[in-house]
């Protein structure tokens, strides 16, 4: 694996405490950074456009110093560095060099807000950052980035609850390992580039988190036969031509990177495990792209697969070709490696792709939910609540057949609100629309009977009680309605409309 553009040697960590508490001191967090920058630059900052980063940063304050040093990767003089950083630790650990009469740091060190305040730090390549000076584009096949909006969607998605193990497959630069450190007593970290591994240890001690256990190798190979209670990863899902980039190409042929990770993920998981990952998928001409993907479930296993986002085969190939900056190359090598990445996707008769979060829960049984949707609309994030309610609910339906569940008591979820849809003046609105401004926001249609049903659940009546009551109001035969609504209850619950309330003995 080559190593062009890359540095030939890393900080090492001992020296983390210190510089952490500089950083700490000088208001270098995620909040700082908002407020001395202000909106507009920090926002551009997420754009990579640095102009307006520089100029908000043109004083000698010691945040305009950091600021400058590990974000925009400019030299700064010496003295100033010495009043912004413990510079003999700095220099001695390897996170800066002198360059001249200044001082230029050797990796970005990007403030990063933890899900409840923490003040973290990411360590990657210089410019790699998603916001950095330089982008990644270029910067070797080696190269680790920092945080982006991939791996923040993966931490948003991730289950919470406090387990023994987790495991971060493909780690890059930590943020799903220092994430897990927070809820895991012990954290396992692999990934194929050495580098990465590197650079997560800076993460984690920069960050003032625990160690994890950091193991080279590709996919599950470094842990062979060990279980966890939790799995993410961040994998290189980039359906590509070869594997040029560590970082983003799997090196296997279309997803099948993807479908080994997924399958294999299976023997890996505790009972009651995770496994959250997120994917690429080929839509094969001729292939229901959800039959391909939930081919992917591995038995024993539930599975929830959402596809968020379809891009055809050229807007896929000129983003990645964009994202390794061979739009900047000669035309003729443009258009060689753009024409590459057609063969094979025609080779493969894939017409679009797919992209997605998968999320495997070890349930051990012979029936299992499989549930593969698409769903691009807007969420609310962080969204592990929603998932470890999603299986929750499957449960409760795989328990439940139509008798019982006119026995259970309902309630209307908390964030749910009715929408009535119509001609303005007309006496009865057209449909009536259910919608949660919570989680995943759905939406659902429901006909009178579904309106009424849901507005009198508050856990205080069977449901079989409420249709009852709802036929004598509409002069419907009482044992037609129970027999003709199950299914639409069930739809409710499993979209996260009604909650089961039990009320054991109730009819």
């Amino acid at each position: 694996m080559s190593t062009t553009s890359l540095a030939t040697s890393l900080p090492v960590p001992d020296h983390a405490d210190r510089l952490r508490s500089a950083l700490l001191a000088a208001g270098f967090t995620a909040d700082g950074l908002l407020d001395r920058l202000g909106a507009t630059a920090y926002a551009a900052l997420a754009r990579s456009e640095t102009v307006p980063a520089l100029r908000a940063t043109r004083g000698y304050g010691v945040l305009d110093m950091l600021v400058r040093l590990f974000l925009l990767q400019q030299p700064v003089p010496s003295e100033r560095a010495g009043q912004a950083l413990p510079l003999d630790e700095a220099l001695a650990g390897g996170w800066v060099v002198r360059d001249g009469d200044g001082i230029r740091a050797t990796v970005d060190v990007r403030p990063y807000g933890g899900p409840d305040g923490e003040d973290w730090y990411i360590v990657s390549d210089l410019g790699c950052a998603v916001g950095g000076a330089g982008g990644a584009g270029g910067r070797g096949e080696g190269v680790v980035l920092g945080v982006g909006g991939a791996s923040t969607t993966l931490a948003g998605l991730t289950v919470r609850t406090p387990v023994a193990s987790a495991l971060d497959v493909g780690t890059g630069s930590g943020i799903q390992a220092l994430h897990a450190t927070r809820h895991a007593t012990r954290v396992t970290a692999t990934d194929l580039n050495p580098r990465a591994l590197e650079f997560t240890r800076l993460t984690l001690a920069l960050s003032g988190a625990p160690e994890a256990d950091l193991r080279a190798g590709s996919l599950f190979e470094p842990v062979a036969s060990e279980t966890y209670d939790l799995i993410v990863s961040n994998p290189p899902f980039v359906i590509s031509p070869g594997a040029r980039l560590t970082y983003r190409d799997g090196g296997m042929g279309g997803d099948d990177l993807c479908r080994t990770l997924v399958q294999q993920a299976g023997d890996r998981l505790n009972d009651g495990g995770f496994a959250q990952l997120l994917a690429n998928w080929q839509h094969v001409e001729g292939e229901d792209w959800k039959d391909r993907v939930r081919s992917w479930v591995p038995r024993g296993c539930d599975a929830w697969i959402i596809q968020r986002e379809v891009q055809d085969v050229t807007q896929y190939t000129e983003l990645w070709l964009r994202d390794a900056g061979d739009h900047r190359a000669a035309p003729e090598e443009y258009q060689a490696r753009y024409e590459a990445w057609l063969d094979e996707f025609e080779a493969r008769g894939t017409k679009t792709v797919g992209f997605g979060w998968i999320t495997l829960r070890k349930s051990g049984t012979d029936e299992p939910s499989i549930v593969v949707e698409e769903w691009p609309h807007p969420v609310e994030q962080p969204l592990g609540e929603t998932v470890q309610a999603h299986f929750a609910r499957q449960d409760y339906l795989r328990s439940r057949d139509d008798a019982a569940l006119l026995t259970d008591h309902f309630r209307l979820a908390s964030e749910v609100v009715q929408e009535q849809v119509g001609l303005p003046g007309a006496e009865d609105p057209e449909h009536v629309i259910l919608r949660q401004n919570r989680g995943m926001r759905r939406a659902t249609k429901v006909d009178t009977v579904g309106a009424g049903f849901a507005g009198v659940c508050d856990g205080s009546l069977s449901a079989g009680r409420i249709l009852d009551a709802i036929a004598q109001l509409m002069g419907e035969d009482p044992v037609v309605l129970r027999d003709r609504t199950p299914q639409a209850i069930r739809l409710l619950v499993e979209e996260g409309f009604l909650e089961p309330v039990r009320h054991e003995g109730a009819r």
